[in-house]
């Protein structure tokens, strides 16, 4: 991801509005280039505090707070991938079970006399 491309995501990142794939991209970027972590910090520093403004929250830490949004979204994201990880052994087991399954009737149908 090129820092033109992260910087374009950057507000709809702090509206939770990516999908999984490229918030994953955005955090690695983030993650390595320190202009682009800095232009989230002002913008999120802007969103955050507009936001405090409006809810009439006093919260002070704000970077505390973006810290904080973007350890949850790493958590979030690596729990996708255990669960698709998870997901697609599951699969792969019950596709040898059938398989193993029709093993064993093909079998039973050729010891019968049916084959």
């Amino acid at each position: 991801m090129t820092c033109r491309e992260a910087e374009s995501l950057v507000i709809p990142f702090i509206h939770y509005e990516l999908d999984d794939e490229t918030a994953e991209e955005f955090l690695e970027h983030i993650d390595g280039c320190a202009g682009c972590r800095e232009e989230l910090e002002i913008y999120y520093t802007v969103e955050e505090g507009i936001r405090q403004l409006d809810d009439e929250i006093g919260t002070s830490n704000i970077k505390g707070a973006m810290e904080t949004d973007l350890r949850e979204t790493r958590q979030r994201l690596y729990s996708i991938r255990i669960f698709n990880g998870i997901r697609y052994a599951a699969d792969t087991l019950a596709a040898l079970g059938l398989a193993a399954m029709l093993i064993l009737q093909l079998r039973l149908w050729w010891q019968g006399g049916i084959f």
